[in-house]
């Protein structure tokens, strides 16, 4: 298991265990209050306890080794979860969108104003975890952390819409009656709205997007270091789970040996995987180099 995989596995854990409490204690809170918006919130967080576990399965999942079947590892599990979070978040939006529509218009108690306290303490444990995942979500290259991490800043929203709706249903019952109900509307909108970005994020990856053009210059920028490499012709890379996969063709002297230009392709290999934390692996194709003018478009010369 790797440091990484133990840092999202222990971060998901803690995770489940807040979010839980969380969504008990707004629940039963808000039928007690009789807010809408409360127990959508809650039933919320209770999503997020369902979205969590997916992410502590994909991070066990992808902790696996590479094997016969799966040579590049199971990384992309990691990555499928981050998308079973934004479908989660989706439904989810949808379902709390319906349920708070369907009291409005129709007569009910004003909600008390102790509801706003499990709110208040949702949006400071939210915006600790939030902060958590984004920082390690981004240091160890995790689309289902940071999947959660936006899932978290929804909370923080969702919950700050609930105090407002609440608030303004028991300051003024006979002009907001409905606030409280809108405001459960406008968390499940939210809610699916994230839902639908975390969801494209992961897909992409999914879908092999290439990274940003300033990481592959610093793969570029690795093997060109290399005094024997001519000029390096492609650079492709593709996301698996948290690291990357990279597709190289470095140019060298044509007139070499095979064995001293297959010494310096797993030279540059190395190099990358001990340079750049963020790859997993390298495979580099080495081709003859044909002058500066025979290069093809996008080529790095020599320096």
């Amino acid at each position: 298991m790797t440091a990484r995989t133990t840092i999202g596995k222990r971060i998901a854990l803690v995770s489940i265990a807040v979010c839980a409490g969380l969504s008990i204690v707004k629940i039963v809170v808000g039928l007690l209050a009789g807010s809408t918006s409360v127990v959508a919130d809650g039933v919320e967080s209770a999503g997020d306890v369902l979205a969590s576990g997916f992410v502590l399965i994909g991070f066990i999942v992808a902790a696996k080794p590479a094997d016969k079947d799966h040579p590049y590892g199971h990384g992309r599990y990691e990555t499928i979860t981050g998308l079973i979070v934004g479908l989660v978040l989706v439904f989810a939006g949808i379902a709390i969108s319906m349920r708070s529509l369907e009291g409005i218009g129709k007569p009910h108690a004003v909600p008390a104003l102790y509801g706003i306290w499990p709110l208040l303490a949702s949006m400071i444990l939210k915006i600790v975890l939030a902060t958590t995942k984004f920082r390690f979500g981004r240091r160890i290259g995790s689309s289902a952390l940071l999947a959660d991490a936006w899932n978290d800043t929804v909370d923080i929203l969702s919950a700050m819409t609930a105090m407002i709706a609440l608030t303004l249903t028991v300051h003024d019952p006979t002009r907001f009656q409905g606030a409280d109900h809108y405001g459960g509307f406008a968390i499940g909108v939210i809610v699916v709205v994230t839902g639908l970005r975390v969801a494209k994020d992961s897909s992409d990856s999914l879908a092999d997007t290439m990274p940003p053009s300033a990481m592959l210059e610093e793969i570029r920028r690795v093997a060109i270091s290399n005094p024997r490499i001519r000029a390096v012709e492609k650079c492709y890379a593709r996301k698996t789970g948290m690291q990357y996969h990279v597709d190289l063709h470095i140019e060298v002297d044509p007139e070499m040996s095979v064995l001293e230009s297959h010494e310096i392709a797993t030279d540059v290999r190395f190099a990358i995987r001990k340079q750049i934390e963020w790859v997993a692996d390298v495979l580099v194709h080495v081709e003859p180099w044909v002058g500066l003018k025979g290069s093809l478009p996008g080529s790095v010369g020599l320096r």
